[in-house]
This record gives structure tokens, sequence and C-alpha cells, in this order.
């Protein structure tokens, strides 16, 4: 990583990454990049995996996956 890269970001916009946390325990989310596509993996107790499709998190639990 270079110097001031903070990691990916999907597609998202940084100052949404900011201030989106999980819906679950409300804990900061990650964003990581997958095969297909992306995900905002959760830090905090609940550890869940939000897809983002076409650029857009789906936060909801129920389309969430447990790593």
């Amino acid at each position: 990583m270079a110097a001031g890269d903070t990691g990916p970001t999907l597609g998202l916009d940084p100052a949404l990454l900011e201030i989106i946390v999980c819906p679950q325990c409300h804990g900061d989310l990650l964003p990581v990049e997958t095969p297909e596509g992306g995900e905002l993996v959760c830090q905090g107790e609940c550890r869940l995996a939000y897809p983002v499709r076409d650029g857009i998190p789906v936060l909801l639990v129920d389309e969430a996956r447990t790593p």
C-alpha cells in the first residue's frame, strides 16, 4: 500500500465509509475486495460480511454472510 493509501474503497465514497456501521452490532465496517466484487466486513462482535453490489452496500443482516 502506498503512503496515504487507505486501502480498497470498492467504489464507495470515502465519506460514506467513515459514517456507516454494522446494523447488527454497530461495529466499524472494513471494505474488502473479493472475487465477487467486494464486501464490508464488521470489525465488531458479530463479524458479519455485507455484500457490495454494483457499488451499493447491502446492509441487511439477512443478506450478510458469517465468515
